[in-house]
């Protein structure tokens, strides 16, 4: 059977050394061969048989899509490679893992389930927007609220020029201090608290920190952030920094 031909760049894509753009400016730089042969053009095709290198280092080998999740601790960025020298995801990953690469991102400071996986084609089609994946994410936020406003926002909101339309915002529990006061949301849904409160979101397409924006905007500063869910795929008790791997429906 022939083997399938795909353009270089995806080629490395899917082996999970990095993303589509960043192997095209390396082939372009000149620092990929094929079997031996430098390449500086990405309209250049590679089948399984072919051998890939970047600065004379083979490429891994594309094995079947796998897919990994892991309970990401706050204060790690998401990246491979950080420019300023911070510690990342990738550093902190159990050495037994083969290279993978994230399914979208967390933030420095937001914690919970990040996907991982050994193929670029899958990441691909896990981040559409198209594919309709539903991320629960756990909310910490202080500051006075109302939280009729804030679940206007599920209706579709325009920050800065940045459109954004969660799928859903609760309130889960009040702070101390507004149960002290005896304030009740179920009574009054517009009354507004102040305090460290708990809500849980729901996104579809989860922007770069569209659950930070959407809370400032209503005057609420967000202290913690938990990922608990992805599609299909839950934190469940998998404790800080640890690694399992999951089947592929």
């Amino acid at each position: 059977m022939t083997s399938e031909t795909k353009r270089l760049a995806k080629a490395i894509s899917d082996s999970g050394y990095c993303s589509r753009r960043d192997a095209e400016k390396l082939i372009v730089a000149g620092k990929v061969s094929v079997d031996g042969k430098q390449i500086i053009t990405p309209a250049f095709n590679v089948t399984q048989e072919n051998r890939v290198a970047i600065n004379g280092a083979p490429i891994a080998s594309v094995d079947k899509a796998r897919l990994w999740i892991y309970h990401k601790p706050a204060g790690l960025v998401t990246t491979h490679r950080d420019e300023s020298g911070r510690p990342t995801v990738f550093q902190n990953l159990p050495k037994n893992l083969p290279r993978v690469i994230s399914v979208g991102r967390l933030d420095l400071n937001s914690e919970g389930l990040l996907l991982l996986t050994n193929s670029g084609d899958l990441a691909r089609k896990l981040e559409l927007p198209s594919s309709e994946l539903l991320r629960v994410y756990k909310v910490r936020a202080y500051g006075r609220f109302d939280i009729r406003a804030l679940k206007s926002a599920c209706k579709g909101i325009k920050i800065e020029g940045e459109y954004y339309k969660p799928t859903s915002i609760e309130l889960v529990s009040l702070g101390l201090d507004a149960r002290a006061s005896g304030i009740s949301v179920a009574r009054d849904p517009r009354v507004k608290s102040e305090g460290n409160n708990w809500f849980e979101v729901k996104l579809k397409e989860g922007k770069n920190r569209e659950i930070r924006r959407i809370f400032e905007h209503f005057g609420l500063e967000v202290n913690r952030l938990i990922r608990l869910s992805y599609g299909d795929w839950s934190l469940g008790n998998l404790k800080v920094g640890e690694v399992r791997e999951v089947p592929i429906k």
